[in-house]
């Protein structure tokens, strides 16, 4: 039986649900065990950039999508931000049809082998199954999201969305980051003529800067953008908006709304003595440099990096696991994470750390940095750091640290990398004045709408968050494509 996706949406209990009940039992399905994804050597893929996780077949797909309870209220997915049909797509995997799965999951989801890769589901719709309450494992949703899309894309027949008659109003997006793809793939499916701005020569902002091959291979990126191609968006690289034109500009063109998802591209330092010194790089410069301009395959690529023996990574969030995880593939005999709190406090994914632990990364935490020594050459050579200790929770609900007097020691590092966290470019700021920001330099939005206070612009991702996740910032994409539309409609 084929899905009519607009049909499910209005009723879950007809027909459609009986034949899937009709395929097993509650009772059958809770004896399923979840299917563990495989994982390359530890030992092998620490010295190269080939993806660490190497999906689920076929016969593990439909093992793992039989354990789906199709309860009547899915609590998995009010825990999306972008509302995915979780139990649609499984259904369809269970019953064999991936062409189907593929177009029930694409329905609602622009990009599903990206959040089949990255997105946190552990903390997210997986948290909400109801396999948790009756203490199993839930669903493997993230596999089965990541199965559904590598299928389709291995099979050559690339369903591409529905999209409304042309209505001839121009659009723009900034920004081709997932908050950027998201707004234009939803605005295309309307109708709209999309034109996607970026700054860089490569499409996919954080997608393709930030995040390594061993986690997100490009070539799954490269294939988002083509569907969407298909679609109608158009692309436009090496173009800053505000630089190479102003909003004006391209309003006197015919644009008639904006989205902003330009991110948070500003690295954060920590001000301390020796911050300056050679070698010393942030998160985003030693990422952008191995990720988009390929620099771990110099001087084939043009790019250098700076290996380094010593290298420390200062922070515990998924950024800084990319950058120590990265630094033991270039070489490094010894790849360090320096992070101020418990490992109970990491915001990282327990995947990251978990395969980074797997792959040799040495954890110091409860340990801070305070100075960096350098050598005659101005090279960073020694790190002077401090034992923490965990106080009282702070505003954000994890233990406040706090230093431990006499504690300080000296290491030796000859490459340190800073991953404590980004900020908006101030561009916008300054080309933009008229809108509110925050003391932080984000944008100010009217929740639920992704508004802001000039009403042919709307904005939303890491511009409006802050540093957040993937899936995060497409539920922003979401919602400001849906405004912009009422927007445009009451013209």
């Amino acid at each position: 039986m084929s899905v009519n996706y607009k049909e499910l949406k209005k009723d879950r209990s007809s027909e459609w649900r009986q034949e899937l009940r009709n395929l097993l039992s509650a009772k059958e399905r809770l004896k399923g065990v979840r299917v563990k994804m495989s994982e390359s050597s530890p030992d092998e893929r620490n010295k190269n950039f080939f993806e660490v996780n190497n999906g689920i077949t076929a016969e593990e797909a439909a093992l793992e999508a039989r354990r789906c309870l199709d309860c009547p209220t899915p609590t998995c997915i009010s825990g999306c931000p972008v509302n995915i049909n979780i139990p649609g797509f499984i259904k369809e995997i269970e019953k064999g049809d991936m062409k189907n799965a593929a177009i029930v999951l694409k329905s609602t989801n622009a990009l599903p082998a990206i959040c089949g890769r990255v997105c946190p589901q552990e903390t997210q719709c997986e948290i909400k199954c109801i396999y948790n309450k009756i203490g199993e494992p839930p669903v493997a949703i993230g596999n089965l999201e990541r199965y559904t899309a590598d299928t389709e894309r291995l099979s050559g027949e690339m369903s591409i969305p529905e999209v409304a008659e042309p209505n001839n109003i121009k659009v723009a997006i900034v920004g081709s980051g997932p908050a950027g793809l998201t707004t234009a793939g939803e605005l295309a499916k309307l109708g709209y003529d999309v034109t996607l701005f970026e700054a860089l020569h490569e499409f996919g902002g954080v997608l393709v800067y930030g995040i390594p091959e061993f986690r997100l291979p490009k070539e799954i990126m490269r294939v988002e953008i083509e569907n969407l191609e298909e679609m109608g968006v158009k692309f436009v690289n090496n173009f800053i908006v505000g630089r190479t034109a102003s909003f004006d500009d391209l309003k006197e063109e015919g644009f008639k709304a904006f989205f902003i998802g330009s991110g948070a591209g500003l690295p954060k330092f920590m001000n301390i003595p020796g911050e300056n010194l050679i070698n010393i790089f942030s998160s985003n410069e030693y990422l952008t440099r191995v990720n988009l301009m390929k620099a771990f395959k110099f001087p084939e690529y043009d790019t250098p990096i700076v290996k380094g023996k010593n290298v420390a990574v200062i922070g515990g969030g998924n950024t800084a696991m990319d950058s120590v995880r990265t630094a033991k593939r270039l070489g490094a005999d010894r790849a360090m994470i320096i992070y101020r709190r418990s490992e109970a406090e990491m915001p990282a994914r327990d995947e990251e750390i978990h395969h980074a632990k797997e792959e040799g990364i040495e954890f110091l935490n409860l340990n801070n940095p305070i100075e960096y020594i350098g050598d005659e050459k101005g090279k960073v050579k020694q790190m002077k750091a401090q034992k923490m200790e965990l106080g009282e929770p702070d505003d954000s609900g994890r233990r406040r640290p706090r230093p431990m007097q006499g504690s300080e020691y000296l290491m030796d590092v000859d490459v340190v990398v800073v991953g404590i966290g980004t900020a908006p470019n101030p561009l916008i700021q300054q080309v933009l004045p008229e809108l509110e920001m925050t003391a932080w330099g984000t944008i100010v939005v009217n929740d639920g709408m992704q508004s802001v206070t000039r009403p042919d612009i709307f904005a939303g991702g890491d511009i409006v968050r802050g540093g957040a996740t993937v899936i995060l910032a497409m539920g922003d994409g979401k919602i400001a494509a849906e405004s912009m539309h009422n927007y445009l409609q009451n013209l």
